[in-house]
């Protein structure tokens, strides 16, 4: 029986984001899984919404586990982290007497040395492996991808939803698309487009994205993909890919060429759908709707930003919102002082803005109506089943005021209504529903309300793309917006 290697590393780089990503934040874990090794991947990711899981499920070969690893998306990965989980893939392969390898990759990975991450690991594969050896792997819908990369796999597969609901699906795809590259060569195909798309404009519950992908099994060809790309990343590969992979190579080129085609007339249809903060709650309390969601997508953790920023908070304090609550920001000196306080204690603290280049804290003086500490669990559409440990967790009310936070230890974006819930707030009860996050959270939210609205405040995942002061990308690119 064929015997295949699966490993995971995954890690969306912000090349502006302020934090920097250390193998200490890939050891822990959070609303990610922590570092696992060897056979516990079997019990740790079943049932799970993982590519690894949709993998490990579906494979119709033996597989051997050897590691998995992601941390939030956050700034630049460091080397120590980079070079050790690379180490321990490398010599789980080398060791393991295997015939083929799958990969849980993202594609948007940025090392403190390597500007494609992704391609320097499948670099370091190949060096023990050699060229002809069958590589598998499946990539987040927002990779930014490299011909380097995409010359060093066998085959690929990507998302086809954002939210990603189907991340355990595209395993599957990926498990599937391997055991026939085992049985009969596939020729690949791949082009990048030179423009650059807002995460915002990036959802495939909107048109023109739900169209594009929607007709990808119309193609003609084994398999076609589109990377939309990540955009706070300075490196020249940065942008949408699309690739296809077929027994003719110049069915998979017909693919390719003719999903390019249709992105390119599509391109004016993207739309950031952004408006100001001061906007995004000015139409909120004036909304019909019984419930309205504001997202804060520029301090969406979810792209590497910092999760802290309180411009759409301030604002909401502004117009005096009667009904209005915010989760989550991440704050570890007020999610402990509101547990120190203990429950009903009224004290003053300040709210969030730890990096000034975003933001200013707020002074406030709150009530403590819940705390939580330690693991619980996802229930939405992309995250259900997943447990996360953010650690110290407290709703703040402003005192005064119909706002309450909820404030939190660890940093990760708001996609699951659990992020209110574990600190006692029921959102569907409120008027305005705030949260940290671009799209993701239309996968849970979008049942609460029709009325949606994306808040321009300051933060480290600019959706304003020509504002952002590039230096490595390719000449002719060109922005959405």
């Amino acid at each position: 029986m064929t015997r295949i290697a699966v490993a995971g590393f995954q890690h969306e780089t912000n090349t502006f984001a302020p934090l920097p990503t250390r193998l200490s934040d890939f050891e822990n874990g959070g609303a990610w899984p922590p570092l696992t090794r060897g056979e516990e991947l079997r019990e740790r990711f079943k049932g799970l919404n993982l590519p690894i899981a949709g993998f490990l499920d579906n494979c119709r070969h033996e597989t051997v586990p050897l590691l998995w690893a992601a941390a939030e998306p956050g700034g630049y990965v460091g080397d120590e982290a980079f070079d050790s989980i690379c180490q321990e893939i490398t010599d789980g392969i080398l060791e393991s007497n295997v015939d083929a390898v799958y990969l849980d990759l993202h594609g948007a990975m940025v090392t403190r040395s390597h500007a494609d991450g992704e391609a320097e690991l499948l670099r370091r594969v190949r060096c023990i492996v050699g060229s002809e050896f069958p590589i598998a792997v499946s990539l987040d819908l927002h990779g930014n991808l490299s011909q380097d990369f995409f010359d060093r796999a066998t085959v690929v597969t990507v998302y086809r939803t954002y939210p990603h609901i189907d991340i355990a699906a595209t395993g599957a795809r990926a498990a599937d698309l391997l055991d026939r590259a085992l049985r009969v060569p596939l020729k690949g195909s791949f082009r990048q487009l030179d423009l650059l798309i807002p995460l915002t404009a990036q959802s495939t519950f909107h048109n023109p994205a739900r169209q594009l992908y929607s007709s990808l099994e119309s193609q003609g060809s084994v398999s076609a993909d589109i990377c939309l790309g990540f955009p706070p990343a300075d490196v020249h590969c940065c942008g949408p890919s699309v690739f296809a992979y077929d027994e003719s190579q110049s069915k998979a080129d017909t693919a390719t060429n003719d999903i390019v085609q249709a992105i390119l007339d599509a391109e004016s249809q993207f739309d950031p759908r952004l408006i100001s903060a001061k906007e995004a709650v000015r139409k909120a309390l004036t909304s019909k709707h019984p419930t309205v969601v504001i997202a804060d997508p520029q301090d969406n953790p979810g792209a590497g930003a910092t999760g802290d920023t309180t411009g759409l908070l301030l604002e909401l304090l502004l117009a005096e919102a009667p009904d209005a609550i915010f989760s989550m920001i991440h704050d570890a000196p007020s999610a402990e002082a509101a547990h120190r306080a203990g429950l009903g204690a009224e004290i003053t603290l300040d709210i969030g803005g730890r990096f000034k280049e975003f933001s200013k804290p707020i002074s406030a003086l709150v009530k403590v109506v819940a705390l939580a500490d330690g693991p619980f669990k996802f229930t939405g559409a992309m995250f259900g089943g997943s447990t996360a440990d953010l650690g110290r967790i407290a709703q703040l009310q402003i005192v005064g005021t119909g706002i309450s936070v909820v404030v939190g230890s660890g940093r990760t974006q708001n996609a699951d209504q659990e992020m209110f819930r574990v600190a006692g707030i029921e959102p569907a009860k409120h008027r305005v529903v705030c949260v940290k996050s671009s799209v993701h959270f239309l996968a849970d939210y979008q049942q609460l309300s029709d009325e949606i609205l994306f808040a321009e405040a300051p933060g480290a995942n600019v959706c304003r793309l020509a504002s952002i002061e590039y230096t490595r990308l390719r000449p002719a690119i060109r922005f959405v917006s």
